[in-house]
Parts: structure tokens; sequence; C-alpha cells
């Protein structure tokens, strides 16, 4: 299989060679999109990070219905899902763990303090997702804490226009979707409301569901000071068949949550000085029974919120650009197995871009107070190096940490038992490389290493032992790299798009505790996706992604997936069949994914 990857790089770039000089095709390009995750608004192609841009082209061609679905494209991106339609997923970036990535909604921070499982339970309905802004890397100096090894920023739609849409699907194991979203204008205000329900007798036994989800933004008084107000409540109801115990047992979980956020926001903006103060709440709340039809054998109910407070400027002057900001929030949990807690954070960060010629150098630090967990310092450095206008050398080194959830501290079962001793994990991560844009043409090469220290795992010291237990390993060590590319052409008058990404990672997790882990990292050594999204007729364009990847444990697969979408008068028919080669896989626990499966829609704008 390398041999194969290494010779579709030679005849890609040989391919891409020949066609960029001849081709100028224009398109939404990425070296105009402005990174608005950080204090400091850069452009794609000046910026010193590893970053990856899903745009709503993207979104549109990905055959994908959610974002679970939708992350599983992107190379260094590990999506391990346990059912479908987002139902249930865990996400990693760079062989990390699903509690060390940070999940943002226009900038506002969404993290669990119960549990990293339930991240993408947050994740928004793509309808109303404008971008993804992939930050891969420690963003601790950004973001804080749960920034561990990268942070995920998905950007709403600012406006729909005039326009009211609808959407139906249905297809393999009883799925039934159906989905309208409003976009209005008016005179001195807008709004934006999507709703929408998915549905499904589940591909194998118990693992049905209902989901719903609820989304709105409006924004008021825009001919003075706009203010944006967002909402969301994403409600989940499904079976969750050996999501955590084998077959063996033979149990029936179920399993319910919830997910909420309300945030307001506005942007005061003058010449050399841009301030962003926002509110929020967000709410989660999770039911877990280990037998569905029997509540009182095992019944696990969670209630997280955090409210918070948070402020982010930027000042330009002679001598750069500085980026500062500070938020206080508070998070909270009941539960009935991890009990009723409580925690403050606040939040200082500061950096400054300055500029000398064709260099930048950008020095940040974040301090945070952790009322259970003390003051931290997150410092890093980005420096850039513009060698040509469109070719760009980056390096970046920063200090990362992430103190344990409620579930490393205090969960307690017949299995499983938390520490309340627990330190916080801690790394220096860094990474260099190249970046090139240009109308029709861009990629990314960047090479990249993570030392860690205090890694939480579940393990136990021999089998004998009946609990796994939450401890602090030692050391490991994470190093690796990764190539992103995208080439747009056209043939006749039709643009076509092709889209590659490969991840090498290699890590020393699993000399840690090889047999006695309970969720030691199951790293994806290899990892190779691309897409090919292509138009031949005026009316119709087609879609083909491809996934391999190669695990630690051992493990390999090879999926693919393909879409259609047709377009007709206010009309849009598609047909997206995925898994089509029935490759026989397990992406986390004890569940194989679906076999081969298809989806149909139609999709009327108004």
């Amino acid at each position: 299989m390398k041999i194969k990857i290494s010779l579709l790089f030679t005849v890609l770039f040989f391919a891409l060679q020949s066609k960029a000089q001849e081709e100028t095709t224009k398109r939404d390009t990425l070296k105009e999109v402005i990174i608005t995750s950080a204090r400091i608004d850069l452009p794609f192609k000046k910026n010193s990070r590893t970053i990856h841009i899903i745009t709503s082209t993207d979104i549109k061609n990905s055959a994908a219905t959610n974002v679970a679905d939708l992350l599983q494209q992107v190379a260094g991106v590990d999506i391990r899902r346990r059912g479908t339609a987002g139902s249930q997923a865990d996400l990693y970036i760079r062989g990390g763990g699903f509690d060390q990535t940070l999940l943002l909604i226009d900038g506002i921070k969404m993290d669990d303090s119960q549990t990293g499982h339930h991240t993408l339970n947050a994740a928004l309905p793509i309808e109303v997702i404008e971008r993804i802004e992939i930050i891969k890397g420690p963003a601790a100096r950004v973001f804080g804490q749960n920034a561990f090894t990268g942070a995920i920023n998905i950007v709403t739609k600012k406006k729909l226009k005039n326009t009211v849409s609808a959407n139906i699907e249905a297809g393999s194991f009883g799925q039934l979707n159906g989905s309208v979203t409003v976009g209005k204008e008016f005179e001195n205000s807008s709004i934006m409301a999507h709703v929408g329900t998915l549905t499904s007798n589940g591909y194998r036994e118990n693992l049905d569901y209902n989901n719903y989800n609820y989304f709105l933004k409006a924004v008021f008084n825009k001919k003075k000071q706009p203010i944006e107000v967002i909402g969301t409540f994403f409600d989940k109801k499904f079976g969750a068949q050996n999501f955590y115990t084998p077959p063996s047992f033979g149990l029936n979980e179920y399993e319910e949550t919830q997910n909420s956020l309300l945030g307001v926001q506005t942007t005061f903006k003058g010449e050399k000085l841009k301030i962003t103060p926002r509110i929020y709440w967000r709410r989660g709340q999770d039911i877990f029974l280990l037998k569905k039809d029997d509540p009182s054998f095992y019944r696990n109910l969670h209630i997280t919120n955090k409210v918070g407070v948070e402020t982010n400027a930027s000042y330009t002057s002679n001598l750069g650009i500085t980026g500062f900001g500070f938020d206080v929030s508070r998070v909270s949990i009941s539960s009935n197995n991890l009990g009723k807690r409580d925690r403050i954070m606040a939040n200082v960060f500061l950096e400054h871009r300055f500029k000398f010629g064709v260099i930048d150098i950008t020095p940040g630090v974040a301090a945070t107070y952790f009322s259970d967990f003390k003051f931290h310092a997150f410092p890093g450095l980005d420096i850039g190096v513009q060698l040509s206008d469109n070719l760009r050398y980056y390096w970046n080194i920063g200090y990362t940490y992430r103190i344990p959830t409620y579930t490393d501290l205090f969960y307690n079962d017949s299995s499983t038992s938390g520490n309340p001793n627990l330190k916080p994990e801690e790394a220096i991560a860094q990474e260099f490389g190249l970046k090139y844009t240009n109308n029709n043409f861009f990629a990314t090469l960047a090479v990249f290493t993570r030392a860690s220290d205090n890694i939480i795992d579940f393990i136990r010291k021999d089998v004998s032992q009946k609990k796994f237990i939450a401890t602090n390993i030692s050391q490991v060590n994470t190093k690796g790299f990764e190539l992103d590319a995208n080439y747009t052409f056209k043939i006749k008058e039709f643009k076509q798009s092709l889209r590659f990404g490969y991840t090498f990672l290699e890590d020393d997790i699993t000399d840690q505790n090889r047999n006695l882990s309970r969720y030691r990292l199951n790293t994806l050594k290899h990892h190779f996706t691309t897409r090919f999204s292509s138009q031949l007729f005026k009316n119709v364009r087609q879609n083909i992604i491809y996934k391999y990847a190669d695990r630690t444990a051992g493990t390999s697969y090879n999926v693919w997936d393909a879409s259609v979408i047709v377009n007709v008068y206010k009309f849009s028919f598609t047909a997206t069949a995925n898994n089509i080669f029935n490759a026989t896989y397990v992406e986390s626990g004890f569940l194989p994914m679906p076999s081969s499966n298809f989806l149909f829609g139609l999709r009327y704008n108004f």
C-alpha cells in the first residue's frame, strides 16, 4: 500500500506541475480566506500554522450529511464513529486523545467538562456552515487548555439572502432525514433558521436513532452597531449496542444526549483597534442506560453548564499587530455518578506579530487560572518567511496543556475508577512546513513532533485487577509529517477539483502499557484521503471519495464513497453511496461500521 501511495504522489505531482502552467482558473481561492479563529486576523497564505479549510463548496461536494462524516475526509483528523449520522463520534487530531481537541462555534469554545466524548455533539448542521477552520498543532496559546493537539472552528453563514430551502432524504437502514432552512434579510436585521430531523432503524440491532437539530442566527442593528445572536439545540436518542461493552456481555445499551448554545456578540472597529466582546451559555445533558428496558439496572445522568464572558481584540501600530483578550467562565456538573462540582476558569491572552521584510515573528502567551488546578501559562512562538508571493516557510513551537475532565477524576463503576489525584497533561509541540498557494493550486507539507508528559489513560497493573484506574502515563513522544494539496482545472467550461492528503504518524504510546490499557491511543499510522469532484455536463456533478487507514493496532481498511448531484431548475437531486465495496472495519470500541449503503435526496429552493 505504501508503494501505491508513493507512486500516486509522484504521478499527481508531475501532472499538477504540467497543468499549473496552463491553468489560470479562478475559484474561491484559499489565499483570500481570512482565518478568524485567532485574535490576529490573517489571510490563509500568511498564517504560520498548518490550517485546513473546508469551504462551503467543499461541503456541497463532500457526499457527507453531517460534520463527523465531513471531517473524516481530512488527513490527520481521526473521527472514530459509533453508529451513523454522527450519533456518537470522537474527534482526534495528530494522534491525540478525544479530550485533547477543542471545538469552537463562531469562536465560542464548546468544551465539555464531563468528557470529550461529547465534543461533536455540538457540531452544526452542514446547511448553515460557511466553512470549517482546522488548526493542527499546539493551540493553547490562542484558545487555552483544551486545544492540546489542535482546534476546529465552525464558521456559520453570514446570510442566506431571501431564501427558503427544504431537503428530504431516504435510504438504507430505514434512514429518513428532513430539514428546512430559512434566510431572510430585512432593512436593519437578518435571520437564519434551520430545523432538521434524522431517523433510522439502525444497521444492526439496537442502533436505531432519532436526532433533532434546531439552529437560529440573527443580526440586529446592522446599520450602526451589528449585534449577532446564535442559538442551537441538538437532541439525540439512540440505541448504543456495543458502543462501550463487547457483544459477549449481552447488554442492551441506550443513550440520550442534548447540547445547546446561546451566544451574543458584537464587534467594534476603529482605524487601528478591533474589539469583539461576547457572552455565552453552553449546556449539555447525557443519559446512559446499560439496559434499555431496565433503567434501574444501571443509569447515569450528567448535566453540565458553562457560562462565559470573553473579549478578543487586536491593535495595529507601526510595530505590528498586537492581539490580546481575556475570558472568564464557570463550568459545573450535576451527576448521579460524578457528583455536583464546579470550576472557575480565567484566561488572559497576549501575542504580537512583528514584521521584518519577508520575515514575521509572533510570540505569545496565555495565562490561565483554574480554581482547582491553580495557575498555568502556555507560551508559544510562530515564525514565517515569505519566500515568494506564493511560497511560504513556517515554524511554530508551543507549550500545551489539558486538565483532567470530571470523568477522569471521579467516574466510578464496576470496571472503571477515576483518580482525583491526577496531574494535568502537558506537552511541548512544534512543526515546520511549506505552504504554496496560487489561483488554482495549493499545497502544504508539514513535519511535526510532540513530547507529552502525564498523559491520562485508564490502565490496570495486571490482568487479575478488575478495575481500570485513571493514571498519568510518564511520557509519550509523537512525530510525523503530512501533505495536503488541492488542484482545480477545467474540462471545456466545467470546473474540476482534485484534493488529496496524507499523514504519517508514529508514537510510543503502545510501549507504555500495551496489554493493560483500556483507552490506549490506537492512532492512524498511515492516513490517506482524496476527493475528486468533477463536472462533465451543465447540471450534473459527481464526487468520488477514497480513504485509507492503517492503525498502530495492526488493522487497515480502504473505504470508497461517491455522490451525484443533479440540478434541475430549483430542484437538486442527490444520490450518495457509502462504503461502496463493503469494507469491514471498526473505528472505535466493539462496533463494526455499516456495510455498503445508499442515501437519496431531494432539495427544493423556493
